[in-house]
């Protein structure tokens, strides 16, 4: 928004032609992201409390976690407006990758939103049913895939996707492409939900997540530097840089309150929302499979529950002590802030992975 106010003024104030570069804007998102964080953070915080919405501690889970039930949860609402509203300010709002990210983020929001709200609010033990929730990522994925296949600005890259390690070679979903869109997006948006376990273990892991997709971003749109690393150049794909520092900015804002011990949960309306948009990012700069790397806590997070739940059906034995994963290592005596930064050592160690990946080709 503050783009095509301020950067027409240019001629008058030259300082405005600063507006023309998304390095200084994507700053600024995070320096707004991280304001807001801080400032709105105390007053939901509050209003949460005031109107009792605190979490619920499954019985089944470690027994340290039984004296977090009644936090404050839907912290999730700081998130999602500390990245939003830098987005809307600093970004070129017609452009589609912003559209689509926006869009992805703030549908899951809603989800997630409307699940917590039958939880702790109506007390709905199961929130809003699994399969319903299943149609809003679906739906979503659908929506997100179709307009990438069928729009004339990506026609000829549109089902693309690049592969790491290999120069020139891309796959080409064809028809498939859609239902890969929403296979990522369920997948991402249930990950992240999985992950959000342990105080400021997802917040964290998004973070870093997201200065690794700013950074793929940003190169991904100029065709100076996607020319050289030889990758797929998107023109205007350079704005979702702006939304990745937005987030990493909502991130450490988020996690001023959400670190050990935690003064307000996420929620499904932070973590469906984000992993949600961690996943659009990837599909939106056609590197879908480089979520495997920088999302790699994620995916073992995921791994762990599904290896666990297939295991014991049929063994009625079990491989972790808990699952998801996180709990695993904390049944073994490991403390909870150093499960939390260890993992977030992995996820540094995978995003540095990740980025020389466009290099060791």
């Amino acid at each position: 928004m503050l783009y095509y106010l301020l950067y027409p003024l240019r001629e008058y104030v030259s300082g405005l032609n600063l507006f023309r570069y998304i390095t200084f804007r994507s700053a600024w998102a995070a320096i707004t992201a991280l304001a807001i964080s801080l400032f709105v953070g105390p007053y939901i915080i509050r209003k949460l409390k005031q109107y009792q919405i605190g979490e619920e501690i499954r019985k089944d889970g470690p027994e340290s976690h039984l004296a977090k039930s009644g936090t404050p949860t839907m912290g999730g609402l700081i998130v999602l407006a500390s990245v939003i509203i830098p987005t809307l300010l600093w970004a070129r709002i017609t452009n589609i990758y912003v559209l689509l990210i926006v869009f992805a983020t703030l549908w899951m929001g809603i989800v997630g939103f409307i699940d917590d709200y039958l939880k702790v609010v109506r007390k709905l033990p199961k929130g809003l049913v699994g399969r319903y929730k299943i149609v809003g990522q679906v739906t979503l994925g659908l929506i997100i895939g179709s307009v990438l296949y069928f729009s004339d600005q990506f026609e000829g890259i549109s089902t693309l996707s690049t592969v790491p390690f290999f120069k020139d070679l891309e796959i080409d979903f064809g028809y498939l492409y859609i239902p890969m869109v929403i296979s990522v997006i369920v997948a991402t948006s249930n990950s992240v939900n999985l992950t959000d376990g342990l105080d400021g273990l997802a917040i964290g892991l998004v973070g870093i997540s997201a200065m690794t997709w700013a950074a793929i971003a940003y190169v991904t749109g100029r065709v100076d530097f996607s020319d050289y690393l030889n990758i797929i150049y998107l023109k205007d794909a350079g704005e979702l840089t702006i939304f990745c520092t937005a987030l990493v900015g909502a991130s450490l804002g988020f996690l001023w309150y959400n670190s050990h011990p935690a003064k307000v949960f996420m929620g499904d309306t932070g973590s469906l929302a984000l992993g949600s948009a961690l996943g659009t990012l990837a599909i939106l700069l056609k590197k879908e499979l480089f979520l495997f790397i920088v999302g790699g806590v994620f995916v073992a997070e995921t791994l762990s529950v599904i290896i666990q739940v297939s295991y014991y059906k049929y063994s009625k034995k079990r491989i972790f002590k808990m699952a998801p994963i996180h709990h695993h290592f904390e049944l073994m005596g490991w403390e909870e802030p150093r499960v939390v930064v260890r993992f977030w050592i992995i996820a540094i160690v995978l995003a540095l992975f990740t980025l020389s990946t466009f290099k060791i080709r």
